[in-house]
């Protein structure tokens, strides 16, 4: 089990400059969280005073508005904007909703592992997988994808709140996935400590993502806009210094609703009129630092820990 941290401090002001494809200072990606879950377990709802019933038609029928009729808005909105979602998938997905998969798969879509369903995961709370049980818990989930979509997922983002228990990194790693969004901590990518293997952070978002800003901070549909674009306008203005990345985090029952829909549709022309800004995936933003700063990063990051005497 690992009893270090999993990353260096290293603040951004101190890192070698990096650009994007295109010499591109900003790159955007949208994560569409697209979820399972599990009939008769409490979870993310609208009305807090119902999760504990069994059936729970309420909130049940509310999340999955989003794969019934919300995807397939947001789906019409990316086709005409040429954008290709980071699609962070549960694997029960292909199993239920297979015409998801189809669809995506149609359009080129960028698959995100995010654990089988949003019921149940291995984090640090009980019952807790066991080594072996979430080694095959990761694999069983990645197998399930590529399967479905015919692509080996090579991003993670944990289910039920970006859950990951001390060796997860470290098993991902092992099943070839190069990088994980759970830490949301950075503008840019960095190398993650493994025990073996090389596996990188990619920025994500929990404060330009619609679950809890609509859920725990009762934000309107226009307020919501609104931060999307003042969220780029600040990361365009600082990227002419120091290149950055944007994550956009979205779920089709969320922001799929059509009172909400209008302000977020707005939000992505605003964002789509910017030719100098690098709209690509999770996937492709990975795949770039890898090839391009990894190791060059890893160097300088082994003389950060030589400096502070680890």
């Amino acid at each position: 089990m690992r009893i270090d941290h999993f990353y260096e401090y290293w603040p951004i002001i101190d890192r070698p400059d990096i650009e994007w494809p295109g010499g591109k200072r900003l790159a955007v990606y949208i994560g569409l969280n697209i979820e399972h879950y599990e009939s008769g377990k409490p979870s993310v709802g609208i009305l807090e005073k119902s999760p504990g019933r069994d059936p729970d038609p309420l909130n049940e029928g509310w999340r999955d508005y989003g794969n019934r009729v919300g995807v397939w808005r947001i789906m019409e909105l990316f086709d005409r904007f040429g954008i290709r979602p980071s699609v962070l998938l549960n694997s029960d997905v292909c199993k239920y909703y297979p015409r998801i998969i189809e669809e995506g798969n149609r359009r080129n879509w960028s698959w995100v592992a995010h654990g089988r369903n949003n019921s149940m995961f291995a984090g640090n709370k009980p019952p807790q997988l066991k080594l072996d049980e979430e080694r095959n818990y990761l694999h069983d989930v990645l197998s399930t994808i590529q399967l479905a979509t015919g692509k080996a997922c090579k991003g993670w983002l944990g289910p039920m709140g970006l859950s990951e228990t001390y060796d997860t990194v470290d098993l991902l790693a092992d099943e070839g996935v190069t990088y994980v969004l759970d830490w949301i901590n950075d503008d840019q990518p960095y190398p993650l400590k493994t025990f073996h293997g090389e596996i990188i952070s990619v920025p994500y978002s929990l404060e330009i993502n619609d679950l809890p800003l609509f859920l725990q901070r009762g934000l309107s549909g226009p307020e919501f806009g609104q931060m999307i674009m003042d969220q780029f306008d600040v990361l365009h203005r600082d990227s002419s210094g120091i290149a950055r990345v944007m994550a956009i985090g979205i779920h089709p029952f969320i922001v799929g609703q059509p009172h909400r829909f209008k302000y977020f549709e707005q939000a992505m022309a605003h964002i789509a009129r910017q030719k100098d800004v690098w709209f690509t995936t999770s996937d492709e933003i990975a795949a770039w630092y890898m090839l391009n700063y990894y190791h060059t990063h890893v160097q300088k990051l082994r003389e950060v820990e030589i400096l502070q005497g680890f």
